[in-house]
């Protein structure tokens, strides 16, 4: 009897990119302030562990994939470049949430990744987030963007329009993926997160 995972085919899926962008510090849209005790901080010296965490707990139900394979070294050489700045959301203590800013290519500002622990999603907490990620992006340049496509939350693209985020392009592609996202690890089995 093999212990080899089964062999997963890819299918190809259509995905529709959308990029939105954000110029002008009075055009962000403010969000209610969350009613739990939550806090968002830098991290100023960011482990790779800790981060690498939070991009597959997090990305795990949306098909994250573009970074499960970096190594140690690749992640810690990222996170230690100037420019790049990871920042922490946590409720109670405990990790919620994160954004990744990316400031190497001024005076544009990236959103390179954001989101919620699904524990934490629908608690009013994306908002508040977003809106500081954004307050952050402005104050480091002069653009902020960030893209989504059809395989992230499925109120993503509404969420970004909330705070002020307007779209500048549209793209569509057939991509190959195995039939279901990867989870928060291999063999974590832990139900899809569907937002409420």
């Amino acid at each position: 009897m093999s212990s080899n995972p089964p062999e997963v085919t890819a299918r190809p899926t259509a995905v529709r990119t959308t990029y939105l962008e954000i110029t002008d510090p009075g055009a962000v849209v403010p969000a209610r302030a969350p009613a739990t005790a939550a806090v968002i901080e830098r991290l100023a010296s960011p482990a790779p562990e800790f981060v690498r965490f939070l991009y597959a707990a997090i990305g795990g139900d949306w098909h994250w994939r573009d970074r499960l394979p970096w190594s140690w070294t690749r992640w810690n050489e990222w996170l230690a470049r100037p420019g790049i700045e990871t920042w922490l959301l946590t409720v109670d203590g405990g990790p919620a949430g994160w954004f990744e800013l990316d400031a190497t290519r001024p005076p544009d500002v990236e959103i390179g990744y954001f989101g919620l622990l699904p524990a934490f999603i629908g608690r009013g907490l994306g908002g508040w987030l977003l809106e500081a990620a954004l307050r952050r992006g402005l104050a480091l340049g002069s653009r902020v963007w960030v893209h989504t496509c059809t395989l992230d939350g499925p109120a993503a693209l509404a969420h970004y329009q909330a705070r002020g985020l307007v779209p500048y392009q549209v793209d569509d592609a057939v991509v190959d993926l195995p039939p279901d996202p990867p989870g928060p690890w291999p063999g974590a089995f832990r139900p899809r997160m569907t937002p409420p």
